[in-house]
Parts: structure tokens; C-alpha cells; sequence
């Protein structure tokens, strides 16, 4: 058989666990990323569930294990810095507010650029700009580089992704659906007051600030509040203006927000506000979507690395056991859709209820945690912080592998 080639559009945890499957059942594949290099940034991800089983069975489970961040658990803070309650780190492969597996989102996706490498061609610092189909494929044009031509193109890139927008329009388009919520994410420096816990810490207005461990000697800090439908009236690429708005919005917040605000200036900080991804259709002639520019179920939902991984291993292993990519792309969604929609229909409330605006939510929600926290009430805890990330059915492309 002809070896058939897949262009894929991101290269942050979905694109390159794309690439290795594909790869691994015999394809050749090229990601296209638009940052001039490999992203090495960002905050805790969680591997949970039916994504650690992908893992697994790519051979990278301890490669995984070896680079979490050790965080010891989740604690919830006051703002003298006591604990109002802590639930230590799961013990499974989906429980706990802190993950099993907890790693910082740069450092699982260079094992998975690594792991990918070699069969892979990683080009940087270029993006999509046009695709047209042909009789048997798609031409690419790209923003920098020479047109090529493949079988298929993959998007694999986030939320807001230009490359969704340029190639799903009209009935195919994706809504994003805003949550009321904005973040801000920076890495600091770590202090001797720094402990392997997740820090929550919970202050009127519905803000919150948040220190977590990381495994490279710095601490990774988020700056969170509530929008109530209130955008923050800043330009995304004004890095000073965002910075501003966050000392005016924090300064009064308390615990560890000055020490955060005093970080901006030397920091790189990247602000995004909440959302859901909900696309009525994943392909589109021979392209098709994958990871959040898919189906982003945003950071509260504890879902979105395990998605990003499970995605990457079903789409390549459908695309793999059937010749009509058209067949595959219905057994990709047919498949996913349901676990997809699981992850985006979080509890009632959500995020608003772990936000409160006033002291007194403030103190009814340490109570409900210190509550969650004892063995009396294990079932409750395990409601709060189990999202189902081992709600599908893996399929067993194992067979696929013996073709190449």
C-alpha cells in the first residue's frame, strides 16, 4: 500500500499524539506549528483515566511518571495562609483534585515531540493558509513556506484557532461558548514558603489565586475572577494593558496576590478567558479536528488533556482501519462525541460556585470542602473531584500495527 501522509496544524499535546499514532500504523506525517519553536511554557495538566490507558499502550507511561511535578495535593487557603481543608493527591488513575499524574503541559508535550521525532517532521514558525482538494487529496498553502500536498489535514490547535475558523464556516462553524471566567497563568519564583501543595486560595468578588510546584525549581501561579458577563475590555495581545487591568482587579485581593503582581513585569503571562468548544461537525471534506479546536471543554472541566490524548489515539486509529477516510471520520466522532459531551456538561454551577462573591460563600465553601475532606463523607469527595474521564470504551487498534 502507499504510504499515506497527514498534515497536522499544532504542535501542543493533541498534534504530536497525533503524529506518534499515525506513525505508529505506518502514516507519514508532518506538524506545522505556528510559534517559532517548541513551546516549553505553561501550567499543571492532569492525565486521568482513559488517557493514561493511551499511555500505556504507547509505551509512555513511566517516560510520563518520571516528569510529574510531585505535587503533593490540593490545599485550600485562608487568607493568613491556614488551611481551611486539603485532600491529598489521588491514588487512581482518575480521582483527586490533584492527579495521580500531575505534569506541566510544556513538559508532556516534548515527550510527546520526542516520541514523535524521528518518524515525524516538525516545522516551526509557519501556519495554514489555504486548502484546496484535489481528486485524491488536499494541496496546502502556507503562510511562509512552499504548497504541499497530503491525503489529509488535521487541526489540532486550541480554542480560538485561526486555522478552524479559515476552513469550517457557514453551518459547519464552531461556537464558543464564554463561562464567565477569565485567567491569567505566569511562572514565579519559588520561595522558601513554597510547598508541594496546591494552594487555593479564594477571595471576594469571585477571584481566586492560585501556587502550585513544579519539578524546574519556580512556582506556577494563576490569577482567576469572575466576569459576570463583564469582559475585561483589554486587548489579548496588550501584554501592559493586561498587566494592569490584573493589579487593579488583584490588588486588594490578599494572601499571595501582591507577591504574584510584583512577578508580572518579568514574567510571560498568558490570559485567556473560559470557554467550551462545540462544533457541529469534527470534518470537513478531507480536514478534519481534533483536541480543543474541537471540542475544548476549558480547564474546569479536569478534562482537557485526557481528551486531547484520547482524541489523538481514536481519530488515528479509525483513520487507520478504514481505506475511506470518510468512514473513519464517522467512527472518530461516533465514538468520542459521547465521552466528549460528558466532559463538557460539568456539575451545576460550575465554575461560579467554586468562585464565590461574597466572605460569606467564601466560608460556606471551606465548609463544604473541610466536609468533603473527611472519610465520613468519601463519596461526596469523590463526586467533586472525579470527573469521568474513564467513561468510553478504548478501542484495540493493536491489530493495525502488524500492516506496517
Amino acid at each position: 500500500m502507499t504510504q499515506r501522509r497527514a498534515l497536522i496544524s499544532g504542535a501542543s499535546i493533541a498534534g504530536p499524539a497525533l503524529a506518534f499514532w499515525l506513525n505508529r500504523y505506518g502514516w507519514e506525517t508532518t506538524v506545522v506549528e505556528r510559534a517559532a519553536e517548541v513551546r516549553t511554557g505553561g501550567q499543571n495538566i492532569d492525565v486521568r483515566g482513559a488517557a493514561r490507558e493511551t499511555l500505556r499502550r504507547a509505551g509512555l507511561e513511566d517516560v510520563v511518571r518520571a516528569a510529574t511535578t510531585g505535587e503533593l495535593g490540593t490545599r485550600f487557603v485562608r487568607a493568613d495562609g491556614s488551611t481551611a481543608a486539603e485532600f491529598p493527591a489521588g491514588e487512581s488513575d482518575t480521582e483527586g483534585a490533584t492527579a495521580e499524574v500531575e505534569i506541566l503541559r510544556g513538559d508532556l508535550a516534548q515527550i510527546l515531540i520526542d516520541a514523535s521525532m524521528s518518524k515525524t517532521e516538525y516545522v516551526f514558525g509557519d501556519a495554514i493558509a489555504g486548502v484546496e482538494e484535489t481528486t485524491d487529496g488536499v494541496r496546502v498553502s502556507f503562510e511562509k513556506g512552499q504548497d504541499r500536498e497530503y491525503d489529509l489535514v488535521i487541526v489540532a490547535e486550541g480554542k480560538n484557532s485561526t486555522t478552524r475558523s479559515l476552513l469550517f464556516r457557514g453551518a459547519e462553524r464552531a461556537e464558543v461558548r464564554d463561562l464567565g471566567m477569565e485567567m491569567a497563568y505566569l511562572t514565579i519564583p519559588r520561595t522558601d514558603g513554597d510547598v508541594d501543595w496546591w494552594r487555593w486560595y479564594s477571595a471576594p468578588g469571585g477571584r481566586g489565586v492560585t501556587l502550585r510546584p513544579d519539578r524546574h525549581g519556580t512556582t506556577r501561579a494563576v490569577l482567576s475572577r469572575m466576569t459576570h458577563g463583564r469582559a475585561s475590555g483589554f486587548d489579548r495581545r496588550d501584554a501592559a494593558g493586561q498587566k494592569s487591568a490584573l493589579r487593579e482587579q488583584f490588588g486588594d485581593a490578599g494572601w499571595e496576590a501582591t507577591r504574584v503582581l510584583d512577578a508580572l513585569d518579568g514574567a510571560d503571562v498568558y490570559f485567556e478567558s473560559l470557554g467550551q468548544v462545540h462544533a457541529p461537525t469534527w470534518s470537513t471534506g478531507r480536514v478534519a479536528l481534533t483536541g480543543d479546536a474541537a471540542w475544548c471543554a476549558s480547564p474546569v472541566s479536569g478534562m482537557g488533556t485526557s481528551l486531547s490524548l484520547v482524541g489523538a489515539y481514536v481519530l488515528a486509529g479509525e483513520l487507520s482501519a478504514h481505506v475511506d477516510h470518510r468512514d473513519a471520520f464517522r467512527g472518530y466522532e461516533r465514538i468520542l462525541r459521547p465521552y466528549v459531551e460528558q466532559a463538557q456538561d460539568p456539575p451545576p454551577g460550575t465554575p461560579r460556585l467554586a468562585n464565590p462573591s461574597t466572605r460569606a460563600g467564601i466560608a460556606a465553601l471551606h465548609g463544604l470542602l473541610r466536609a468533603a475532606s473527611t472519610k465520613a463523607v468519601a463519596p461526596l469527595r469523590s463526586r467533586m473531584f472525579r470527573p469521568p474521564a474513564e467513561k468510553i470504551e478504548l478501542p484495540d487498534y493493536g491489530h493495525l500495527e502488524a500492516r506496517v
